[in-house]
């Protein structure tokens, strides 16, 4: 029988190499275990009855498109909500999120849809019964609409209000009532008409409830800038306000304004000499009277010179938002 025999020196080599190559392996295991998974999609989706918009990582194995009734976790609990689009650089600047998104659950199954339904009905009953004990208390505030989260982490009671209420008693009242968290939001008339309006007299869907996120100040100058009508039944929207949508091209308009001649200028043209009268602004176009009487409209590329500057219409340019009507 043959006997093998290492020196101590070999067994040293030995351990250390086995050693080194144990430690590699354990290396690239570590490595591969802790390598990052494959990078989340994200996407917009509005949720809630305020029609709040977010970003919302869904998992990679998830086919999610825009349209889809999705079940989210948001800071507030378990929500229902739509996903509108994929989420870019772009939508996380207008948007204005920086932290960390939520998260899609699950795509709605006919199960979720029932069970949404039966939250609506609850809230009928939620409704009816805080109605009662605001009522009973005798509040100064008018119940506008209630919303339970999906989940039932919560319930809003969204309400109108002067002056400050005092609602402690009322929310501890409806939390023993309910067993879950109570939040009490004051809104203003334009979040009344998100929450309850439905269609515009354009015969779409009110702007607050599919896509604005903000209310922007309106101003009656606005209104008179794009010589839209002044009757207030007619530029009023759904909460009594004036209509968002005058503010959407008022920008336009007045850039156009200052760069066209103002009201009261002298100006030369093919025509002659005359003052401009007034202004056509999404056309660039003028009205000139000359001084035979005539009074002819007149393209801006017409215009040859201007003579002088009048000072009609060339009142000091304000804040629009200082007329603000909203």
């Amino acid at each position: 029988m043959e006997a093998s025999f290492a020196f101590p020196s070999q067994l040293f080599y030995t351990s250390r190499l086995i050693g080194f190559t144990v430690r590699i392996i354990s290396r690239e295991r570590t490595f591969m275990g802790e390598q990052p998974p494959e990078e989340a999609r994200r996407v917009v989706v509005r949720y809630g009855a305020m029609r709040h918009l977010g970003e919302f990582s869904v998992r990679p194995r998830d086919s999610v498109r825009r349209g889809d009734d999705v079940i989210v976790r948001s800071e507030r609990g378990v929500e229902w909500g739509t996903v509108l689009a994929e989420s870019t650089e772009r939508t996380r600047e207008l948007l204005g999120t920086s932290g960390r998104p939520g998260r899609v659950l699950r795509i709605a199954s006919d199960e979720d849809r029932r069970s949404r339904d039966r939250v609506a009905e609850r809230e009928k009953e939620l409704f009816a019964d805080a109605q009662d004990a605001i009522a009973g208390r005798r509040l100064q505030m008018t119940l506008v609409d209630v919303e339970q989260i999906f989940g039932g982490e919560r319930i809003v009671f969204y309400y109108l209000a002067e002056k400050r209420v005092d609602f402690r008693e009322l929310v501890r009242d409806l939390a023993r009532r309910f067993s879950t968290r109570i939040e009490m939001r004051q809104i203003g008339v334009r979040d009344e008409a998100r929450l309850l309006a439905d269609y515009g007299d354009c015969g779409k869907p009110v702007c607050c409830n599919t896509h604005l996120t903000q209310m922007p100040p309106v101003s009656m100058k606005m209104a008179k800038l794009q010589k839209a009508t002044l009757d207030p039944s007619r530029i009023s929207g759904r909460c009594g306000r004036l209509k968002c949508c005058l503010r959407y091209e008022y920008d336009t308009y007045d850039a156009h304004r200052r760069e066209l001649p103002g009201v009261g200028t002298t100006v030369v043209t093919r025509y002659g000499q005359g003052r401009v009268l007034s202004q056509e602004l999404l056309s660039r176009q003028l009205i000139v009277g000359y001084e035979d009487g005539r009074r002819i409209l007149t393209a801006e590329s017409e215009i040859v010179t201007v003579v002088s500057k009048g000072n009609r219409g060339r009142k000091r340019r304000g804040n629009p938002s200082a007329e603000q009507n909203a």
